[in-house]
């Protein structure tokens, strides 16, 4: 079954210079899992395409049930210089709860 990626986290984001930065926070503890195995490195970039250029990196941070997403290139140059209507990318972790994942049918009813 496929649900956004909002139903079980949520997110904050920003910025240093041309580099964005995304925490993904479970809502409960048995949701992590399914942050670590759906929500990767791969698909966070595939998920912005032409926006990020640069490499993304994934973080985990068991203890905390989040993730951590660093995007490099992915302001058109900065809070500075971009003429991006969001240059700080402070709506980037909404962009990324938009993402849909595949939870097991046994989740769905929780």
């Amino acid at each position: 079954m496929k649900i956004p990626l909002a139903r079980i986290a949520h997110a904050r984001s920003g910025d240093k210079g041309d580099v964005s930065n995304i925490g993904v926070i479970a809502y409960k503890e048995q949701d992590y899992t399914i942050l670590v195995r759906e929500v990767t490195a791969e698909r966070v970039k595939a998920h912005f395409n032409e926006f990020v250029k640069g490499k993304v990196e994934r973080f985990e941070l068991p203890n905390l049930w989040a993730l951590n997403f660093v995007m490099h290139e992915a302001l058109d140059g900065g809070g500075t210089i971009s003429l991006r209507a969001d240059a700080q990318g402070k709506t980037l972790g909404a962009a990324l709860l938009r993402m849909e994942i595949e939870i097991p049918n046994t989740d769905a009813l929780r």
